[in-house]
C-alpha cells in the first residue's frame, strides 16, 4: 500500500485473492480498503458480484453500504442475470455517491463467445435491441440509459487486449480497461482501441507492477513508470 497510495488514481484489490484465506483474508482486505481510502486514493473492489433480489441487495450493502466494513468507492458487478437485477446496487451506489463497473467486454478471450453473441430482438438488459446487436453492446446501451440522470453512477469494464467492437459514443461514465501489461495490452493499444473515449479511460495493470515487489521503492517506481507511460501515450 505504501508503494501506491497518493501516486495512483485508484487501487483495485482482486477480492478472490483475499477470499482464498477465509476470514483472515477478509480482515486484511478490510484494513487495505480502509488505509487506501483514508489516504485519499479511490478503491474499486474487484468482486464481480451479480445475483437477484435480496441476495443482490446484500452484496450491494457489503460493498457499497455507508458503514459496511468493506465499503469501497466502487465495485465490479456482473450483468449476466439481467441488467435490471443490478438495481439494488445502482440504488445504493447512487444514494451514497459510489459507483459500479459493469462487465461488458472483458479482457479474457473466453468472454467473446457470450459477449459477442448477436441478439435478435430484446436483450438481457431489458433495453430494446435490433438484430445484430451484441450482448456486450446491449450492456453498454443499458448503462447509457441508466446514466441519463447525469450522475454517471454506472461505469463499464471493457478489456484493452483486443478491439471491443462497441459503440461507446453515447456513454459518458468511466471505463475500466484491464489487460495492460501481463495480459498483453500496450499503451499504444489503449490509444487505438479507445481513441474516441480516452477521457473516460481508467487503464488497469496489476501483475506487470507487482512482479517488481516486494521492495516498496521498486513497486513505486514501476507504478510511476506505467502511470507516466499511460499519460504520455493518451495525451
Amino acid at each position: 500500500m505504501e508503494a501506491f497510495v497518493g501516486d495512483v488514481a485508484l487501487v483495485k484489490p482482486q477480492v478472490a485473492f483475499f477470499e482464498a484465506y477465509g476470514s483472515a483474508g477478509y480482515a486484511v482486505l478490510e484494513r487495505t480498503i480502509s488505509v487506501v481510502r483514508a489516504a485519499g486514493t479511490l478503491v474499486i473492489a474487484d468482486a464481480k458480484r451479480g445475483d437477484i433480489g435480496s441476495t443482490m441487495a446484500a452484496y450491494s450493502q457489503a460493498w457499497l453500504g455507508e458503514d459496511a466494513p468493506l465499503a469501497s468507492d466502487a465495485v465490479t458487478v456482473s450483468p449476466y442475470l439481467g441488467f435490471g437485477a443490478l438495481e439494488p446496487a445502482v440504488e445504493l451506489a447512487t444514494e451514497h455517491g459510489r459507483g459500479l463497473f459493469v462487465l461488458a467486454r472483458t479482457s479474457n478471450p473466453e468472454g467473446g463467445q457470450l459477449q459477442g453473441a448477436q441478439l435478435d430482438a430484446a436483450d438481457l438488459s431489458g433495453v430494446s435491441a435490433g438484430k445484430g446487436v451484441s450482448v456486450a453492446q446491449s450492456i453498454v446501451d443499458a448503462a447509457v440509459a441508466q446514466n441519463r440522470d447525469g450522475r454517471d453512477t454506472v461505469g463499464l469494464v471493457v478489456g484493452a487486449t483486443r478491439g471491443h467492437g462497441l459503440d461507446l459514443s453515447e456513454f459518458s461514465g468511466p471505463i475500466l480497461a484491464p489487460g495492460l501489461g501481463a495480459q498483453g495490452a500496450t499503451v499504444a493499444d489503449l490509444a487505438e482501441i479507445f481513441r474516441d473515449s480516452r477521457e473516460l479511460l481508467l487503464p488497469n495493470t496489476s501483475r506487470d507492477v507487482l512482479r517488481h515487489g516486494p521492495s516498496v521503492s521498486a513497486l513505486r517506481e514501476a507504478a510511476e513508470r506505467v502511470r507516466d507511460d499511460v499519460e504520455n501515450g493518451l495525451a
